[in-house]
């Protein structure tokens, strides 16, 4: 998988191709970034990459033309090495929420993203409207510029890839996979056996698979519908929960 990103900040993404398990993942060669600088592709002097926004306000916006040469120049990268032209993702808040669905396209995606880092006070919307194929958003807060969230998306997408994780079915139990039905995931424990006098819970020591199995299950359902009732509608939705699952949640809304 191939990540290209357009950004005023390329030292920050040092963090996620250098460091922990994508890191090591990117030494590998199971996905490479390359992160390009709009003001490289500036005309003038002063490498300017923002102006006033027309119609007045505060702030700044970043100017169409640095950041539309950047993706003229990723586009020919490409192709001089033949590879396939990828799609322009913006991370902005007016874009579709990303969660583990969009990470896992984005991690079977043959040709990656190319992410565009917008700052300030937004992007030349003329930019946007040529050159932007879809724009995510990590959530219902405003950054202060596209990295922290495009991190966390290539993070979230490359953990995914084959070969990243020691355990090749540690991503499949985490939460909102669908081998949890879209779920929480459920509580972890480890040595010692007793910590200041709380005990792990028996059915965890009691080597009875089937049960621990359903306990975790139970646990993740608990967890799921104080936490995030949304995702149980979804999951009820989409015929993921056993009649099992149904009985427990039943039971937990008459406690």
């Amino acid at each position: 998988m191939r990540i290209d990103a357009i950004t005023l900040f390329p030292d920050m993404f040092g963090v996620v191709r250098d460091a922990g398990v994508t890191g090591r993942a990117h030494k590998q060669g199971i996905w490479s970034l390359n992160t390009w600088n709009p003001r490289e592709f500036t005309q003038d002097v002063h490498r300017t990459v923002d102006d006033r926004p027309y119609g007045g306000g505060p702030g700044m916006v970043m100017m169409a033309e640095p950041l539309e040469r950047a993706v003229h120049a990723i586009r020919a990268a490409r192709a001089t090495q033949q590879l396939p032209d990828a799609p322009v993702v913006m991370l902005s808040p007016t874009g579709c929420q990303f969660d583990q669905l969009q990470a896992g396209r984005l991690s079977s995606s043959t040709s990656g993203a190319i992410f565009i880092c917008g700052r300030y006070e937004g992007i030349d919307q003329r930019f946007i409207d040529r050159h932007v194929d879809e724009q995510w958003s990590l959530g219902d807060f405003v950054l202060s510029g596209g990295e922290i969230a495009a991190i966390a998306m290539i993070d979230a997408a490359v953990r995914l890839l084959p070969g990243t994780l020691n355990h090749g079915e540690s991503a499949m139990q985490d939460s909102f996979q669908e081998s949890l039905s879209g779920l929480l995931d459920s509580p972890h424990y480890t040595r010692p056996e007793i910590l200041d006098g709380e005990s792990v819970p028996a059915i965890l020591m009691s080597g009875n698979h089937a049960l621990i199995a359903r306990w975790r299950r139970e646990q993740s359902l608990k967890i799921t519908a104080s936490n995030r009732p949304d995702l149980i509608a979804k999951a009820r939705i989409n015929g993921m929960l056993s009649k099992a699952d149904e009985k427990y949640l039943a039971a937990l809304t008459v406690v």
